[in-house]
């Protein structure tokens, strides 16, 4: 299987890093991982809600521009589906088995995604109602790929 990440911005935190280069060797055996980074847009903390959409399509932009049309496109958003780690397992296993050999998983910046990105995506998934930084959510997308392989081979891990 090929997976792709595509996030907004770049990792600059240490720590962060070190666990996500662990989670991306970890991936090895069981798939193609590849993160792609679009540059977020720096926007002022000020900034009305008019400034706020115009850097959020900005960002979109670039991300729709990186999407393969042969991908299963998974958007992250609060607003999405929630699945439980074994349900993230089962969906991707479903779509191997039915031919769709790659997945792109797409993070937004600290504005979300945005619309047009949302409406090109076939499944926006909810990792939780609450609100994570982009970096961690990185992180903690790569783990539950990685979970979801384990458990889809009965690896010990999961439990």
């Amino acid at each position: 299987m090929n997976i792709k990440i595509i996030a907004a911005g770049k990792i600059k935190e240490k720590y962060m890093l070190q666990g996500i280069n662990e989670y991306m060797k970890r991936l090895r055996p069981y798939a193609r991982v590849e993160v792609i980074e679009v540059p977020d847009e720096k926007i002022n903390e000020k900034a009305s809600a008019a400034e706020q959409e115009i850097a959020r399509k900005k960002e979109g932009e670039k991300i729709l521009n990186k999407l393969d049309s042969e991908s299963y496109l998974i958007a992250l958003a609060i607003e999405g589906k929630s699945l439980s780690s074994e349900g993230l397992a089962r969906s991707m296993e479903r779509l191997a088995l039915g031919g769709k050999g790659k997945i792109t998983f797409i993070i937004g910046g600290a504005l979300g995604l945005s619309d047009d990105v949302k409406k090109k995506a076939h499944l926006l998934l909810s990792f939780s109602n609450m609100t994570f930084p982009h970096q961690l959510m990185r992180l903690i997308l790569l783990e539950q790929i990685y979970r979801a392989f384990k458990i889809n081979r009965n690896e010990p891990y999961h439990k």
